[in-house]
This record gives structure tokens, sequence and C-alpha cells, in this order.
């Protein structure tokens, strides 16, 4: 079987007391990779109070050593190994693991099958004995079975059991619910799409969390029963501390995939389980089991590291700059909150506004009116496991002393009952909007961050005085300010000084892939080529509208495509024929409209809001592969080489004619590779790190 280009490969091995066995694990490693192409290993320790570190540097086995200076547990040590390895695919091996030869050519060669996300191997025990290590989904229904029945009567029932028993399903490939993780390689498309592993279940159940989180993001985990690996384990039967950690574990994920209600019922089928066995194994053998009652009797909401406070990371609440309900959720502060969502609790916070819309000063008045009414009624919505969308109820007087008052007592006083209501203590404040600062001074934080995405002062219909100074504060106070523009950190360099962070925008390269001609959206593929297209918001004061007339009057041979919703005067558009409004569309099918795309375009205007903007949608047309033509803005310097550039309606009509006759700079496959590292995880997981080192909380 050939593979197709991939990722290198790096092995990360997290150790903890693990001097014993590292040794001959490491040994085994390096005469496996002998035999095929290299990759790096990264052990990764955990503070180890015994000899683990040394042994290692004495194999004479060339690692690299990631030192931690803590015990964070098992999934924290695996993302330092992962975060040292960018780009890799990565093996995650236990210490007690020893590979057999060829098992890793076949595991990467498992992993290369389409929408593989996780390949796992077969696992036998130290006397050569199939260990059972491929499992079916947690359930209420399967935690009883097993209770009652015992997990092998109970794993010969798919519906009663969660461990796979059938010895013939090992003797062929197959595509299980999850897999002990002892040993299992992760691609680095799964890694860039799903993120890190959730670091607060200190040890067990995270693999089972990740696994199944992979799935939902449509990838699958394959079994290569031929990738043969020995492991020692045996640690959690012996261990009463490990096997309380265990059970407490498993109505933790629960909880954390399906909410209180149904991981009341799962704590009560595992404790139906730790009760039965605590009578019937008798004294000594019944201890842990014992140990694992009292634990779910009184269980904390994550577990405590030894010698630390529980692992209970902060949440975050995020003032977004947009309303989740009708705008684009492709936007920078939403894509940010969904992922750190993977791991913290979300809460966002709809646009509170610059402004009152009124008559004269803002377009479409009586349709935003009612778009902010309708969000304003749902209130607080939970979208997905871990975020939740409130909207409240603003009095956006910005021009008066009294007004703003007024209106930061009024928001502050919803986002802290609902604060209370999830349970988000202490928060991480991430602030968009620079209106939400007189919101957010007074209350309690982990840290602020001001997510500098825009200059909003430079909003053509805001009060620039009043935004201007809100953004001052801000700039001044936050305890870190985060840039997507590089020209725009440089300018407030003086005000915001060591605190500036540049975070590049992301992009959902799993999301926007191209989707084949005839599985295009129907009114796309109704319009005649060649197509020139947008799609996004069509806003008069960020898209040069006299532009796209022109493109529409200098390319009649061409349809000009525009997808999104208008605030501008869209009709002196619409009344060309070649001029093909399709409207909003959902951010799910948006790939699908911008593959049938010939030439995309960034048709923006000359003014102080785009000259320190940084466009998605730039990001997500490249990961499409398409040919891209935008007029000037300063981070399109860093683009130069993909993206032809035009200062002249003249210029950027020619441009589109070029990319229509010849491509784009470079092919499609480069265009898209040149954003392998430009992950929306990873972006949330740089946020993270940069706001979970301010320890203290702050008023």
């Amino acid at each position: 079987m050939t593979v197709p280009e991939r990722s290198p490969l790096a092995i990360v091995i997290v150790t903890y007391q693990s001097g014993q066995v590292i040794e001959e694990c490491l040994r085994s490693l390096d005469a496996v990779l002998s035999e095929g192409e290299p990759a790096r290993i990264i052990v990764v320790d955990n503070d180890s109070p015994d000899d683990t570190v040394e042994r290692v540097l004495a194999t004479g086995v060339p690692v690299e050593l990631v030192e931690t200076g803590r015990n964070g547990g098992f999934s924290a040590g695996v993302n330092a190994g992962i975060a040292a390895a960018p780009g890799c695919d990565v093996l995650i091996l236990n210490a007690d693991i020893r590979l057999k030869p060829d098992s890793v050519r076949l595991l990467r060669e498992a992993l290369a099958v389409p929408g593989t996300g996780i390949a796992v191997p077969r696992l036998l025990g130290a006397d050569g004995v199939l260990q059972l290590s491929l499992r079916r989904r947690p359930t209420v229904l399967r935690a009883v079975g097993e209770a009652l029945l015992g997990g092998l009567r109970a794993g010969r029932h798919a519906p009663l059991g969660e461990l796979v028993v059938d010895p013939r399903v090992y003797e062929r490939p197959g595509t299980p619910d999850w897999a002990t993780g002892a040993a299992w390689l992760v691609s680095r498309e799964c890694l860039d799409a799903v993120g890190p592993l959730d670091e607060r279940y200190f040890l067990y159940s995270e693999e089972t969390e990740y696994m199944l989180k992979i799935r939902d993001h449509g990838f699958s985990i394959r079994y290569e029963p031929n990738a043969v690996t020995v492991h020692l384990g045996g640690e959690q039967a012996n261990s009463a501390p490990l096997w309380t950690l265990a059970a407490a574990n498993r109505v933790r994920l629960h909880r954390q995939r399906y909410g209180r209600p149904r991981a009341l019922l799962m704590r009560l089928a595992v404790a139906l389980n730790e009760a039965l066995r605590a009578v019937t194994r008798g004294r000594r053998a019944g201890e842990r089991h014992r140990a694992a009652l009292r634990e779910l009797a009184t269980m904390a909401e994550w577990p405590t590291p030894p010698g630390g406070r529980p692992l209970s990371p902060p949440a975050y609440v995020c003032f977004s700059a947009q309303d989740w309900w009708y705008h684009n959720r492709a936007h920078s502060d939403f894509q940010l909150m969904r992922h750190l969502a993977g791991s913290r609790k979300v809460l966002i916070v709809n646009s509170i506004g610059m402004r009152m819309p009124l008559p004269g000063r803002s377009t479409f008045v009586l349709r935003r009116i009612a778009r902010k009414l309708r969000s304003v009624a749902k209130f607080v919505r939970r979208v997905e496991p871990n975020l939740w969308v409130m909207s409240p109820l603003p009095l956006p007087l910005y021009g008066s002393r009294l007004g703003r008052g007024l209106n930061a007592w009024l928001v502050r006083t919803q986002v802290r009952a609902v604060c209370g209501w999830l349970g988000l203590k202490v928060p991480v404040i991430v602030v968009t909007i620079p209106t939400a600062w007189d919101v957010v001074r007074p209350m309690r934080r982990r840290a602020l961050i001001f997510n500098r995405s825009d200059r909003h002062s430079a909003f053509p219909e805001s009060d620039t005085r009043t935004i201007e100074t809100l953004e001052r504060d801000l700039l001044e106070r936050a305890d870190h300010v985060v840039y997507a523009s590089r020209g725009l950190m440089a300018e407030e360099r003086p005000l915001a000084g060591a605190r500036a962070r540049f975070l590049d925008h992301g992009v959902d390269l799993e999301h926007f892939s191209r989707v084949p001609a005839d599985r295009q959206p129907a009114d796309l593929r109704a319009v005649p080529g060649p197509r020139i297209g947008f799609f996004g918001a069509l806003d008069d004061f960020v898209v040069d509208f006299d532009l796209l007339e022109r493109v529409a009057l200098g390319l009649p041979e061409a349809s000009l495509v525009l997808v999104g919703d208008a605030n501008g005067q869209i009709e002196r558009l619409t009344k060309h024929p070649n001029v093909h409004w399709l409207g909003l569309r959902p951010y799910s099918v948006i790939p699908a409209y911008g593959s049938g795309f010939d030439v995309a375009i960034m048709p923006w205007l000359d003014n102080e809001w785009i000259k320190h903007a940084n466009p998605i949608k730039l990001k997500e047309f490249l990961a499409l592969g398409l040919p891209v033509v935008s007029t000037e803005f300063d981070e399109l310097a860093h683009y130069a080489d993909r993206v032809r550039t035009a200062t002249t309606p003249e210029q950027f009509i020619e441009a589109i004619r070029v990319c229509l006759a010849e491509g784009g700079p470079q092919s499609p496959e480069r265009l898209r590779g040149s954003l392998a590292g430009a992950s929306w995880s990873a972006r949330a997981a740089d946020l993270m790190a940069l706001a979970e080192q301010t320890p203290d909380a702050r008023r």
C-alpha cells in the first residue's frame, strides 16, 4: 500500500515514576524506527520523584526531553508533547509499551485511510495474551449491564456492555467507538481540528473523551490488528486511588457530554457496580470498591492532583462584537470560544452594540432593531456541550455619562446572574467590543484579555470620541492585548507595551475543503460560469460597492456571485444581468458555495477600518485553493506570494482576468498547504496559555 504525502511523525511518551519501564520502551522504539522512516522521540516527564529522567538520558536513544516541572496528569503531559511537535502526526505511548516490528509503519498506513483521525494497534500482555482494548460508547444501560453481569458477560451483548469481547473482532480491521489509550496514533489534521486533550481528568477517561470528540468532528478511530504492541499495564487494578479516580471520571465524562441529569444516572449505575463488588469480593479485595463508593458519594467537580487544588480551570466569558444568532459564525471571537469550549466552560455575550440605530445615521434601522429584539428574546441558550450564548437586553445610550452607567449596570447584572446560574466563578473575561469595558470594569476575573481584532473607533456610525476613550482604557488596563493586525499592534505598542501579543486568525481546514461540482448548491450551479465570487457580510462601510459595479460592467462575460447579508444598496448591483446575489447562507454550506467560484475577490474600501483589518475569509478562500484578488490593506503584505492585489478598479479587473486565464500565483494544493499550521484549535490553545498564566483573580 502506498502512502500519500503525509506529516512527519513524532512519538510522545509521558512518564511519571517510570524508571523501571522506560528504558525497555525506548529501546523497542529505537529498533522499530531503524526499519523505516525517522521520527522524533519526545519524552515528557511530569516531575518524576524517582530516577526516570536519568534513565531516559542514559539509554543513548536520541530523545527530546520535556520536563514539565509538575505532575499535571497524563493529558497535560500529552499536550506538552504535542505542543513540542507542531506539524507532526503524533504517536502517544505509555511508558510500559513495547513496540513490535512493523507496528509503526502499519499504524501509519491505517492512519492514511480517508476519514481516519486515530489509528490503534492490537495490544498483547507480557504473556502474549490478547488484551481487550476496543470499546463501545459509554451509556447508562451499559454501565448497569456491567454492574449486574460483569464486564465480560455484558460485553457479549452490544447494548449491555462497553467492552468488545469477541476475539474474532480483534482479527480484522475495524472502527471502534474508542480504544484503550496505551498506544494511539493521531493525525495532524485531527489534532488541528479537535485541539488538545482535556486536562481536567488528570488520569483516566481523557482518551475516551478525546476519541468520542473526534468522532463528533467526523473522524474515525481505525483498529489495525497487524500492528502489534505489548502493554504491561496492571496499575489500576492494584491501586485503590487509581481505581477510585477511574470510577469517578466515568461520571465526569458523562456529565461533560450529556449534562448533570444524565450524569446522575451514570453515577448511580457506577455506584451499583462498586457496591456489588464491595460486598462480594471480601474485605481485602473489596477495599478499592469501597473507596470508589466513598468518592462517588462526595466527588468534587474535578479531580485533585497530588499536592494541589482541584483541576477546575477557569471559565471564559467573551463580550463579542457580533451576535451569534444573526452574524456569520466564522468571526474570530466565535471560533476561538468554540474551540476553548472543548475543555473549558464558555459564555458568549452577544454584542451590546456601539450606538443606537437611528434614521439618517444607520441603514435598515427597523430591521436591525427587530433582529436584536429577536436575539434578546432567546436570552440564554446552550449551543454546544460547554458553550452558552446569552443576549442581554442593552440600552445603547453611549452618548451620555448617565446612559453609559445605566447600560453598564443593566448588562452587568444580567451577565452576573447568568454566570452564577452556570457556576462560572472568577472567569477569564475576553472583550472584543470596547463598550463592554464599562460592564466588566468592576467584575471579579482571573484575567482580562482585550481582543483587539479591529479599531472600532473607526466604525463610521460610532461615537468616535467615546469609543476611542473606551479603547484607550482597555489598552491600559487589560492584562493582555491580542492583535490580528501587526500594523495596529505596532501603532499601539506605546500603550500596550509588553502586554501586546500577535494572535493571527485561524481557519477551519476541515470545514473549508473543496466540494465536488455535483454536490454544490443548486442555486449556485444555476449561475453560468466563469464565476467571480465573494462570501461574507456586504456592509457598505467595508465593501466597495462602486468597485463591485465596475467589475460587473468590466467583465460582462463572467458572473459576479455574492453570498451574504447586505446592509448596503444591493439593488444597484442586482440590476445588472451578470450579478447574482444569493443572500445569507448558513456557515455550514459556505465552503460548498466557495468551491464553485473560479476567482474569489476581496473588494474593500480604503479606510481606517480596513487598513488594520485581517479578514478571516482570506484564509478561507486560500483553504479552498482559490485564486484571490484583493484591494490592499496592511496585513496582506504577508500573503504577497499567494494573492494578487490592486489599487485601482482597472488593476482589479485586470487581475481577475489573469486569474481566470492562468489561475492563482500558486497551485490550489500549495495555497491550501500554506495554512497547515493555522488551525483555530491552535489559536485557541495559544489564547488559553496566555490567559491562564495570570493566576490571581483581579478586580
